[in-house]
């Protein structure tokens, strides 16, 4: 391991301060828990400013939601327990399905409020005329504490969410032009580039949303969005140009004369990222005769696909430059690029389109609930005047890592470091704190454990442990406005907070034994179904809603590619087959209506692609259906012949793209498919 870095050193002294603040502030007021606002503070706390005020925001509101229900829930029924259990209970599986549908960092308020309740309701069941008092004093400083860690933020060195970006842009960009190098030139090994850019592209949907809380304009925010549409869109589209490639040169003619040159021009060309977004000149393709691709075969139609991606590719990466170039100069406070056009146009999208699995969002909320519940009887029928620590620190555990395929790995690390602690607060609450006599020495005797954790907050491999750590070992020294620790209160108390995370840890075993493969089986099967169900779409209201399907099965595939990289044993796909099927089911249903001659042979393609998937759901494939499905294609495109309209083009290159994906190798039919059609350049 490394030593720290400046920057992690900064942060985690703009950290330990503002915490130090924050309990200076709560002892001075005289509030009865200065040690939340201690604790709180590493909560909240990030290296981007705009990320501090996002946190603090949403746990603000996630508090007040909390406190507020325990305030309305305990007086009414605290003489029936078992009651306000379960209530409590549904209250937190309730609160951490809300977290879970929403991806943006606004789900760290429902998550807030799922567990405060507990936290406030089962601390003021002894004395429940005292929770209005509890639920104000959890308010307060945990708004002090936001306060505090947004002050040194802003204040200290702040770290801004747009220059961050800016360099992020630099790396995201850099991966997919390795990619394209792979795709663009033969001989290049297939690497882990583009798994990384959709992890990428996950990465650049938490920057958007912290954005919003950083001093960059609207402009960037709106920019960043463009940006991350237009990778997203680089994932189908090399992949598709890659796919192509390998089916051209397998032809016994192998690539037209030409084409390997312009490939290579372009891949020159996507790696030169300082080119101020220049446009790419002087690429050019034709045959040695100048006459464009010549023919009516297979390889004139595959060759005029390849260079319509190729195009596409051309345009979605010179709007990238530019985006990039564009957002570094509203960082910069300099306008420009106003009159700025997109080369690609956005179509038959929606942005605001995102997966859900909803059955599993259920199970670990369902989950969590009956984990709180079962912990409440427990508590209820043993009597233990401790029990309240076991059913809140439960609850946190089953609230945190309830999104994770696999929650049981990060639980195991939670309690372990948990345990770890405890035993770094004895320590020092029993031989180190009694020694200190003023506020002074304390922070001095603070800073020992707390700077050198800090400094591992940044490292995304440490960053669980140190965050553990911090956060518990403030919550269990307890400090107030005067020293009266008790071992036999400290060793009850802290033990059944223990006894809580392992209870968690136990249940996620028992109730969630699978892992990432199944929910890398249920994404693929929910691309399968989607592209059943708008294969077969007939009526204009389900045309209507294939605008969300596009940019739906993008975000799917960026929540597939990490899962398909960490379960190298469960390949049921490569996840860029269905997207790029997905995409010619949509140019598919837009070239032509039923009733059009046009039409009929189109619906005859996508009633065979909705069979394909179907029969892969249900799991009984046929033996002859990709050779039944590439006759349907290759009548279509013969169908197609006479047609030379922006519509038959769109499908004539669908079409390809469904051949070369769902019939890959297929020998190229006898007759001409296709009326010749002109050639661009890849820049026009």
């Amino acid at each position: 391991m490394t030593m720290p870095s400046g920057r992690e050193w900064l942060f985690s002294v703009k950290t330990f301060a503002a915490s130090m603040l924050a309990l200076y502030i709560a002892l001075a007021l005289g509030m009865p828990r200065p040690y939340w606002a201690m604790a709180t503070v590493y909560v909240v706390s990030h290296p981007l400013t705009g990320a501090t005020r996002s946190k603090g925001v949403y746990r603000a509101g996630g508090t007040l939601l909390g406190a507020g229900a325990a305030v309305l829930l305990v007086p009414w029924l605290v003489n029936q327990p078992v009651l306000l259990s379960a209530v409590v209970s549904l209250w937190t599986g309730s609160l951490l399905y809300l977290s879970q549908l929403d991806r943006t960092p606004r789900n760290y308020l429902y998550m807030l409020a799922a567990y405060t309740l507990p936290m406030i309701a089962f601390g003021a069941v002894g004395s429940p005329a005292e929770v209005f008092n509890i639920a104000v004093a959890r308010t307060q400083e945990i708004l002090l504490a936001i306060a505090c860690a947004s002050t040194v933020a802003a204040l200290v060195f702040p770290g801004r969410v747009a220059p961050v970006l800016d360099q992020r842009m630099g790396v995201w960009l850099r991966d997919a032009a390795a990619w394209a190098t792979e795709a663009l030139q033969p001989g290049q090994v297939p690497g882990a580039s583009r798994h990384q850019l959709a992890t990428d592209i996950l990465a650049l949907d938490q920057f958007i949303g912290q954005l919003a809380y950083d001093t960059a304009s609207v402009d960037v925010v709106r920019h960043a969005r463009e940006l991350r549409w237009r990778l997203s869109l680089l994932l189908p589209m090399l992949s598709s140009l890659q796919a192509a490639l390998a089916e051209l040169r397998q032809l016994p003619q192998g690539l037209p004369a030409g084409l390997e040159q312009a490939l290579a021009q372009v891949a020159d060309w996507m790696q030169n990222l300082d080119a101020q977004a220049a446009p790419l000149t002087g690429l050019h393709w034709q045959n040695p005769d100048g006459s464009g691709p010549a023919g009516s075969d297979w390889p004139a139609v595959l060759t005029q696909h390849t260079l319509a991606r190729l195009h596409t590719l051309v345009c979605l990466w010179q709007d990238c430059l530019a985006l990039r170039q564009r957002i570094a100069r509203n960082n910069h406070g300099r306008t420009g690029l106003d009159d700025w056009a997109p080369a690609y146009r956005r179509q038959h999208l929606d942005s605001q389109a995102r997966h859900v699995d909803h059955g599993m969002v259920v199970f670990s909320a369902l989950s969590a609930s009956a984990l709180s519940f079962v912990l409440c009887l427990l508590w209820i029928e043993t009597g233990w005047q401790q029990g309240a620590s076991a059913v809140i620190m439960g609850s946190i555990t089953a609230c945190f890592f309830a999104a994770q395929d696999e929650p049981a790995r990060a639980q195991r690390g939670f309690f372990g470091w948990t345990c770890v602690g405890m035993l770094l607060t004895s320590v020092l609450l029993f031989y180190v704190i009694p020694a200190t006599h003023d506020f002074e020495t304390l922070v001095l005797v603070l800073a020992l454990p707390f700077l050198p954790l800090g400094t591992l907050a940044l490292r995304p491999s440490f960053a669980p442990m140190a965050m553990t750590l911090t956060v518990c070992t403030a919550s269990f020294l307890g400090l107030s406005g005067a020293y009266d620790a008790n071992f036999a209160d400290f060793v009850n108390s802290n033990l059944a907070g223990i006894a809580g995370a392992f209870g968690a840890l136990v249940w996620t075993l028992l109730t969630r034994p699978f892992g990432t493969g199944l929910a890398l089986r249920r994404l693929v099967r929910s691309l399968w179904r989607d592209l059943v169900r708008h294969a077969w779409g007939r009526h204009q209201t389900e045309h209507a809603a294939l605008g969300a399907m596009g940019d739906l099965m993008l975000d799917r595939l960026s929540l597939l590619l990490p899962r398909l990289a960490a379960s190298a044993h469960d390949r049921v796909t490569d996840g860029f087959s269905e997207l790029r099927v997905g995409f010619s089911v949509l140019d598919l249903q837009g070239s032509g209506a039923p009733a059009s001659p046009v039409g009929q042979p189109l619906r005859r393609v996508l009633g065979a692609v909705a069979a394909h998937y179907r029969a892969r759901l249900n799991q009984t494939p046929h033996p002859h259906a990709a050779q039944a499905l590439g006759q349907r294609i290759d009548r279509a495109l013969h169908t197609l012949a006479r047609q030379d309209s922006p519509q038959a083009r769109q499908a004539r290159h669908a079409l390809a793209e469904l051949r070369i994906t769902l019939c890959p190798g297929r020998p190229a039919p006898a007759r001409a498919l296709v009326t010749p059609e002109p050639t661009r350049s890849p820049t026009a």
